[in-house]
């Protein structure tokens, strides 16, 4: 017997930095899935698109992680993935959501969805040094969540286009923005402090007009979001040409998703094509997808 579980990775609507300073962000999973199945066999391999190993924490770490976190007998696990890894999509924890989740009912070992998630959580720590909960949890759970309170939100139903530079933000990468956001509030704390308390109000109004179904106020409020995560120094010339590209092609509104410096951005629509037209003309690689309730499920 094999299991199968995929999990979902995840964009920003709003609230990017500006949650390590404890404002709040909105946070969705989309319909991009990482899959992983997992079978009982005589020793522990791991398979994916970078090769074939044993327990290996350089090669695949969160994979080795999860084994090691769930003491479970030998298994074999194959991956298989829509999420570009390093794009700001939560490629790493869907990969280890689904991983927990697939040994978990292989072996019955008998863990909720709050243990995955928790466990999840711990494991992106331990392979990145710091991470936040809140990747490990939408991958979990799906849906449309504000963070940190985790109060579930009204599922979108606009279309949704991301733009990829192909230019991947490691977690040092992302580490290294972080930093640098927080020098740039030591330095000069009475202009950068109302920037994140601003990035954070976005969350707050975002909460009210995804109940509404406002897409048009969203997409105008993602636009001052991206425009502020600029003035911050986290966005990239190539973000922003995909960002103004999708805005030109009709967009309600673009923005960067995610830590910024290279990766992903996002739009929302109801042109997909278009959007997912004029991205492609600018460059980036253009995923057109939707939002998703589900979270990590057996397939």
């Amino acid at each position: 017997m094999t299991t199968t579980c995929s999990a979902p990775g995840k964009i920003y609507l709003f609230g990017e930095h500006a949650v390590v300073y404890g404002e709040p962000a909105i946070a969705c999973a989309v319909e991009l899935r990482t899959s992983v199945s997992a079978k009982s066999a005589d020793a522990i391999t791991i398979s994916s698109d970078i090769g074939t190993t044993g327990l290996d924490f350089e090669v695949h770490p969160y994979v080795s992680f999860a084994i090691k976190k769930m003491d479970s007998p030998n298994v074999s696990i194959e991956i298989n993935s829509d999420i570009p890894v390093g794009s700001g999509l939560g490629s790493s924890a869907a990969v280890t959501v689904a991983t927990l989740a697939a040994i978990n009912i292989e072996c019955r070992l008998g863990y909720e969805k709050e243990d995955i998630a928790r466990m999840g959580h711990e494991i992106e720590k331990e392979v990145q040094g710091a991470a936040s909960p809140t990747d490990t949890f939408v991958s979990t759970f799906g849906g449309v969540v504000e963070i940190p309170s985790r109060k579930r939100l009204n599922l979108l139903d606009c279309g949704i286009v991301i733009g990829n530079t192909n230019k991947g933000a490691s977690p040092k990468k992302t580490a290294k923005l972080v930093k640098q956001v927080a020098q740039l509030k030591e330095e000069y704390p009475e202009t950068i402090n109302p920037i994140i308390k601003t990035i954070g109000s976005f969350a707050r109004q975002g909460e009210v007009l995804v109940s509404e179904k406002d897409y048009n106020s969203l997409g105008k409020l993602m636009n001052v979001n991206h425009g502020l995560l600029d003035a911050l120094g986290v966005c990239t010339m190539e973000l922003s040409v995909l960002v103004y590209a999708a805005r030109n092609a009709g967009a309600y509104g673009a923005k960067l998703t995610g830590a910024g410096g290279d990766g992903c951005m996002v739009a929302l629509t109801d042109s997909p094509r278009d959007v997912a037209a004029a991205i492609e003309k600018s460059g980036g690689q253009a995923i057109i997808t939707r939002f998703t309730s589900e979270g990590v499920k057996q397939v």
